[in-house]
């Protein structure tokens, strides 16, 4: 039988209380990796040989009350300095209704909402993803979110600060993006904070969600001279069923619409913009991600195996080449999402001559 492979972001991290409420809570996340690329020596011709340290979160979270709560999460961006990934208020009524103020993680696609550390596979799916944001996904703003229908309807909404407020962008009447999205869990109900998701559970839960998610900004892409209002649309649906004995099988798809308003959208660093500006971009197209994995049950030294696939694809308005990537491979999970080691092998193809390939051995903790 499954046991033991918890999935909930919950369960990692030291949590000291106080009393009345009060409490402080205190994790930490790494993910390293080994790669070797096609073509991406300094030669140009040869493969690479790359050891990476691609992620060291710091995670605080407090209550002051049962009510009035904070978390405050880091981030070690690619030149290897410490960013500011979360950092906002909670105010949390009820499981029906909470508002969270200031940097997160807005309502959007379930891949988005793993992120790296709760994808079923080592890479994040970057293909499909056209969602502009200041840093790993985040922006400024508010959401309101709340678990309905003993917990099996799942909404979330929010307004944030947006895309291409810069001088000469698009922008230039400081417009907010607008996004939401709503879950409903036809089986067990997923066992994650306010509106986070994971993309398997380890067989510790049947599940069968479907979710739609949506976001929107007038001025949104483009020109100060020639804008275009930047509207997005996604289905994504995830299956996990516990097969007892001969293992578990997670099954995973989404679709994504990407609307520009027949604008193209400036190049990212437009006007001098950094990178965690939240400018440029945004490509208008349609995209698919079609995922699976199979979780063996027989436990091999302190884990168990869980070979994996996935496909993704975009197909860009302005283009005649579809963009693909084809994911392969399998995760030594140790102890869920805590702990896991994967190997993983890509083909990414670009357009007539330009595909690659890479091989990827991870390493993932969270404490």
């Amino acid at each position: 039988m499954l046991a033991g492979l918890s999935a909930s972001p919950a369960s990692a991290g030291f949590t000291q209380t106080f009393g009345d409420g009060k409490s402080l809570s205190i994790g930490l996340g790494m993910r390293s990796s080994y790669t070797s690329a096609e073509d991406a020596a300094p030669s140009g011709n040869d493969r690479s040989n790359e050891f990476n340290l691609d992620s060291v979160r710091v995670f605080v979270s407090g209550s002051l009350s049962d009510t009035i709560k904070a978390t405050f999460n880091t981030e070690r961006d690619g030149d290897g300095n410490l960013k500011l990934l979360d950092g906002y208020a909670r105010f949390e009524f009820s499981d029906e209704f909470n508002i969270w103020v200031g940097r997160m993680l807005p309502p959007s696609d379930r891949a988005n909402l793993d992120g790296p550390y709760y994808i079923n596979a080592w890479s994040y799916p970057g293909v499909v993803s056209q969602y502009p944001a200041k840093f790993a996904g985040r922006d400024d703003g508010a959401t309101v979110w709340g678990k309905l229908l003993d917990k099996r309807l799942t909404y979330a909404a929010g307004a944030f600060k947006g895309h291409n407020r810069i001088r000469g962008a698009s922008n230039q009447g400081d417009n907010m993006l607008f996004t939401g999205r709503l879950a409903y869990n036809f089986l067990d109900v997923e066992d994650n904070p306010a509106y986070y998701t994971s993309s398997t559970y380890y067989g510790s839960a049947d599940i069968l969600t479907l979710a739609i998610a949506g976001a929107y900004q007038e001025d949104g892409v483009g020109t100060a001279a020639r804008p275009g209002d930047y509207g997005a649309v996604s289905i994504d649906a995830l299956f996990e069923k516990n097969l007892g004995d001969a293992g578990a099988i997670t099954l995973e798809g989404a679709w994504y619409s990407y609307d520009t308003d027949g604008v193209t959208d400036v190049a990212p660093g437009f006007g001098g913009a950094s990178g965690t500006a939240n400018v440029g971009g945004i490509v208008a197209g349609e995209a698919w991600l079609i995922g699976g994995a199979y979780l063996l049950p027989a436990k091999v030294g302190i884990g168990k195996f869980q070979p994996f696939v996935r496909y993704q694809t975009f197909d860009p308005d302005a283009s005649r080449f579809d963009i693909k990537q084809y994911d392969f491979g399998v995760n030594y999970v140790i102890s869920g999402h805590s702990a896991r080691i994967s190997a993983e092998y890509s083909t990414i193809d670009t357009g007539p001559g330009a595909d690659s390939d890479r091989f990827t051995l991870g390493l993932q903790l969270q404490f």
